[in-house]
């Protein structure tokens, strides 16, 4: 499997399910090149499209997983970028913390959905995702200078942050949208794929 078709079934598992011009967004490549390797990928049996959007199939799964270790290995053995991904694990506890306190509610003594009528309680909590992004970003920032590609994620969780701050909440956590938690996650994805982790729930 060739770099450039590695990267983009690397940046499909990541999405799941999605367009070529997602796939382009997170993994730094023009989207009429993801088009043509996502086509020869749909021939070759590694990738299913259905409505415009992409999906891997099991051949494919299994085919990226083997190669991670000759693309990745080089990342695997810099003892930098893995004390990195441990400093990263720390300030992802706090943020799936914080993700909690935003979804959930105490209420009379009872924890309750967050239906964000207390406005005092919201901005609480993004004040607290202003602090722990600008502790992230010294990560962050430190990992796109290993890789590159990764400041894609710096740029996304910035605006995220900043348009939640802004008052549009639904930049916090919407699944719809590449709010925080969304893109967060999907670096938490890229990350444990590349190094050969698997996340704890």
């Amino acid at each position: 499997m060739k770099q450039d078709q590695h990267t983009v079934l690397h940046g499909l598992a990541i999405k799941k399910y999605a367009s070529a011009e997602a796939i382009a967004g997170i993994i730094g490549m023009e989207a009429s090149r993801v088009s043509a390797l996502l086509a020869n990928a749909v021939v070759s049996g590694y990738v299913m499209e259905a409505r415009g959007k992409f999906s891997l199939t099991p051949l494919a799964r299994i085919a990226l997983d083997s190669d991670y270790s000759r693309y990745c290995g080089d990342l695997r053995e810099n003892q930098a970028f893995v004390q990195l991904y441990e400093s990263f694990e720390v300030v992802n506890t706090a943020l799936k913390a914080l993700i909690t306190d935003w979804q959930v509610i105490a209420i009379a003594g009872e924890h309750v959905p967050n239906d964000h009528s207390n406005k005092a309680y919201d901005s609480q909590i993004i004040d607290r995702l202003g602090d722990l992004h600008e502790h992230a970003e010294r990560v962050l920032n430190q990992f796109a200078t290993h890789l590159p590609r990764l400041q894609i994620y710096c740029d996304k969780l910035l605006s995220a942050c900043e348009k939640a701050e802004d008052g549009n909440i639904e930049w916090v956590s919407d699944a719809t949208i590449e709010s925080y938690h969304t893109l967060w996650f999907e670096l938490h994805e890229d990350l444990l794929r590349m190094l050969g982790r698997t996340r704890v729930e």
